[in-house]
C-alpha cells in the first residue's frame, strides 16, 4: 500500500500504516503525563552536567548505516523524530564511539513491532549484534519475541530489589504508538537499564554472572561479543516501523564522575552557628550503650520577640535557646522521646518527629504544632500543643490535641514538614505512602490524602473535624476529592518552606531512580508523580482525567549528581549578600549544597551555584527571624547547626 507521509511516498503494510498515522497525528508534542520539555532539547540542568544531544530533530548528522558512510533512504526525519519507515533501512550507528556513558532516548514502536538498541558495537563482517549487546525494543502486547522491551537480549530481564515484598516482574512500557523513555548506563562499576523511570536490572559487563549468561546464550558463538569495551551505539532495523527522539548521551570520566550542574561557585564555608551550645538532657550514648547521633530536622522561631530558636530532633525532642552565637544553654522544650517512632529502628530512618510549626499568634495563644510517627501503629500524627502557663521555655506535655491521624502503609515517604503560610493556614507535606512505584497510585488520586500538600485552618474547627477547611481550597467542591488537598502529584516532599519575603511555597521532591526535583507549589497544582518523575515519563499508568496537566519543576537534577534532594529555604538575611533572594537546597547523599536563582515571570531557575566546596549531609534547613538560613545535619557531638560564612 502506498501512503504519502509528510510529503514522502512510502510503502507500508497495514500495521505500518497504523503506526504512521499515529506518528503523523502529533507525536512531536509529548502528552502532558510524559514530559513537559520540548522534544530534542536539553534542560538547563542537563546542559550544565554534560549531557549532549545525539539527534537534533532536524537532520541525521552524526549517524550512518552500519558498515557504510551514509544513511539509507529507509531512515527519515519526520516531525522531529528519527523514523525507520521503509524496507531495507538497515541498522543505524553513531559516527562516534563510546566507552563509559549514560544514554537516554525515547522510542515509539509500531503495533507488533520490534527493534533494539545496541552498545559497544564494532564494525565487522557480521551484523552488529555479533559484538554489541542489545536492549530489546518491541510492542510487549502484540510482539512475537519472548524477550520483552527493555530486556538485555537473552541476558538480563527485570528483577525486583532484594528487599521487595512484591516479586512480580514489572513491565513499565507504554503501548505501541506511545512514547517510551529508555535509560541505559554502561560503566565499569555498574551498568543498568530503566524503562520509563523504573529500574529493570543492573549488571557488569565481563564479570562472572555476565560471562555465565553469555555462555548460556546464542552469543556464545561469537568470540568478540561484549568484549570491545568501546564502540558505536546502534539503532536496529528489525523490519518494523519505529521512531526515536530525545536521544541524549553523557560521557563518563575515568572515575565515572560527571560535571556539577552549576554556573559558578560562591566560595562560602560552613561554620558552626552555635559552637558552645549544649543540649539539655541529651547524650550521645543511649541506655543500651549504643551511639545515637543528634539528628536535627527543623529549626524555627516563634513570633514572640523573645529572640529564641526552636530545634527539633528526629528522636522526639524539641529544644529552645537564645539566638546568639555564644549561647551555651538550651532548654528541653518538649520531650516526646518514647512517644514517637524511633528512627534508629530497622527501616525507620524516615520516621520519628518530623515537623514543627509555631502558630502565627504564638505570642498570645502559645500554640504550636508537631507531626510525628506513631510509636507502634502505622500512622502519622498531626497534633497541637500549648506552652506551659508557668514557664515559657517548657511546653505542657499534657496539652496535646490530635488534629489528624494519617494511615501510612509503609515506613518511608511519610513527608512530615509543616509550615504556616502568610494566609495563616497550616500546610502539611505528605509523601505517597512509600515503598516504590507509588503502589497505592496515590500521587494522582484526589480521593487519597497521600502524595499531597494539605492546607487546613487550625483556628476554625468544623463539626466533623478538629480543624476547618479553607473555603478557597482548590478541591472543596470536587466529587470524591479530599478537601484538605492544596496541591498533588508529589512523591516525598522533603521539605516545604515559604519565602518570608514573597510568600512563595517551595519544596524539594525526592525522586526514585533517576531524577530529583525542586518545585514552586501553586494552589491546585499537579506535580506529576507518579506518571512523571521530574519532567520525564514514569511507568505506564493512565493519567486520571480529573487531574490537571503537570506543572514543570523549577529545577531537576539526575542521580549521577545526587540521589536525595533536601528542600531548603530562600535566604533573606543580611550577613551574606551573595545568597540574597536565592533558594538554598542540598542533596543528602552527595552532601552538595546549591543556591538557585529563580525568575517568577518564567517559572524557571536562571542560575544554579555551588554554595560550599565541602560535602555535608544536610537533613534540612532552618531559618531565623532575620531571614538567616542554617543547614542542619547529624552529629554524635551535637554539632548540628551550621551557618554560611565567607571563606577566609
Amino acid at each position: 500500500m502506498k501512503f504519502v507521509f509528510c510529503g514522502i511516498p512510502v510503502s507500508f503494510s497495514l500495521p505500518s500504516l497504523a503506526f504512521s498515522l499515529i506518528l503523523a497525528a502529533g507525536s512531536v508534542g509529548l502528552a502532558s503525563a510524559e514530559t513537559s520539555t520540548a522534544a530534542n532539547t536539553l534542560s538547563e540542568s542537563e546542559k550544565r552536567s554534560g549531557w549532549e544531544l545525539l539527534f537534533d530533530g532536524n537532520s541525521m548528522a552524526g549517524w550512518r548505516n552500519y558498515n557504510s558512510d551514509e544513511v539509507s533512504d529507509g531512515w527519515k526525519v519526520v516531525e522531529g523524530a528519527l523514523v525507520r519507515q521503509s524496507g531495507g533501512a538497515g541498522d543505524l550507528i553513531t559516527n562516534e564511539q563510546f566507552d563509559a556513558f549514560e544514554l537516554s532516548l525515547q522510542y515509539k514502536i509500531s503495533e507488533a513491532g520490534n527493534s533494539g538498541l545496541m552498545f559497544h558495537v564494532v564494525e565487522t563482517d557480521g551484523p552488529p549484534w555479533h559484538t554489541g549487546p542489545e536492549v530489546q525494543i518491541q510492542d510487549n502486547v502484540k510482539g512475537h519475541d519472548p524477550q520483552k522491551s527493555g530486556w538485555l537480549y537473552q541476558l538480563f530481564d527485570p528483577q525486583p530489589p532484594r528487599w521487595a515484598k512484591d516479586t512480580t516482574q514489572i513491565d513499565a512500557t507504554r503501548p505501541a504508538g506511545e512514547w517510551n523513555e529508555l535509560y541505559l548506563r554502561v560503566a565499569p562499576s555498574d551498568c543498568r537499564v530503566c524503562m520509563n523511570g523504573q529500574l529493570y536490572y543492573s549488571f557488569k559487563v565481563g564479570d562472572g554472572r555476565w560471562n555465565d549468561r553469555v555462555a548460556a546464550s546464542k552469543f556464545s558463538a561469537f568470540a568478540e561479543f561484549g568484549k570491545a569495551g568501546k564502540g558505536h551505539l546502534c539503532l536496529q532495523d528489525h523490519g518494523d516501523p519505529v521512531a526515536f527522539r530525545n536521544i541524549k548521551v553523557r560521557r563518563l570520566d575515568e572515575d565515572e564522575s560527571v560535571s556539577q550542574p552549576i554556573d559558578g561557585q560562591l566560595g562560602l564555608k560552613n561554620t558552626l552557628a552555635f559552637p558552645d551550645l549544649q543540649w539539655d538532657q541529651w547524650e550521645a550514648i543511649d541506655d543500651a550503650g549504643q551511639i545515637r547521633p543528634l539528628r536535627l530536622i527543623e529549626l524555627t522561631y516563634a513570633k514572640d520577640d523573645s529572640n529564641r530558636l526552636f530545634a527539633v530532633s528526629q528522636i522526639g525532642a524539641i529544644w529552645t535557646f537564645q539566638n546568639t552565637p555564644d549561647v551555651v544553654e538550651s532548654e528541653l522544650f518538649l520531650d516526646l522521646r518514647g512517644k514517637v517512632h524511633d528512627w534508629k529502628r530497622p527501616g525507620a530512618n524516615e520516621q520519628g518527629l518530623l515537623g514543627l510549626a509555631m502558630h502565627p499568634q504564638y505570642k498570645s495563644n502559645g500554640k504550636f504544632y508537631v507531626y510525628y510517627s506513631h510509636p507502634s501503629e502505622s500512622k502519622s500524627i498531626l497534633s497541637c500543643f500549648h506552652v506551659s502557663k508557668d514557664d515559657p521555655n517548657r511546653a505542657d506535655p499534657n496539652s496535646e490535641q490530635i488534629l489528624m491521624q494519617i494511615d501510612q502503609p509503609f515506613q518511608n515517604h511519610n513527608g512530615g514538614s509543616i509550615e504556616f503560610g502568610p494566609d495563616g493556614y497550616l500546610y502539611v507535606g505528605l509523601g505517597d505512602g512509600g515503598y516504590r512505584n507509588d503502589p497505592l497510585q496515590a500521587g494522582q488520586d484526589l480521593s487519597k490524602i497521600l502524595g499531597k500538600i494539605l492546607r487546613i485552618d487550625v483556628d476554625q474547627a468544623s463539626d466533623a473535624k478538629p480543624y476547618g477547611i479553607p473555603l478557597d481550597n482548590p478541591f472543596v467542591n470536587v466529587a470524591d476529592a479530599q478537601s484538605e488537598i492544596y496541591a498533588f502529584g508529589l512523591r516525598n516532599p522533603w521539605r516545604i518552606a515559604f519565602d518570608p519575603s514573597t510568600g512563595r511555597l517551595w519544596t524539594g521532591d525526592v525522586g526514585q531512580e533517576l531524577w530529583e526535583e525542586i518545585d514552586v507549589i501553586e494552589k491546585g497544582g499537579n506535580y506529576g508523580w507518579s506518571s512523571r518523575e521530574g519532567t520525564h515519563p514514569f511507568g505506564n499508568r493512565v493519567v486520571r482525567s480529573e487531574g490537571s496537566d503537570p506543572i514543570t519543576p523549577v529545577w531537576e537534577y539526575d542521580h549521577a549528581i545526587g540521589k536525595s534532594v533536601t528542600g531548603g529555604r530562600v535566604y533573606r538575611g543580611q550577613r551574606v549578600p551573595a545568597l540574597s533572594g536565592k533558594y538554598l537546597y542540598a542533596d543528602y547523599v552527595t552532601g552538595s549544597i546549591w543556591a538557585l536563582s529563580y525568575d517568577p515571570q518564567t517559572g524557571k531557575a536562571t542560575r544554579n551555584e555551588q554554595v560550599v566546596p565541602d560535602s555535608m549531609p544536610v537533613l534540612a534547613f532552618g531559618q531565623d527571624p532575620s531571614g538567616e538560613v542554617y543547614s542542619l545535619t547529624n552529629s554524635v557531638r551535637g554539632e548540628c547547626i551550621y551557618r554560611f560564612d565567607l571563606a577566609e
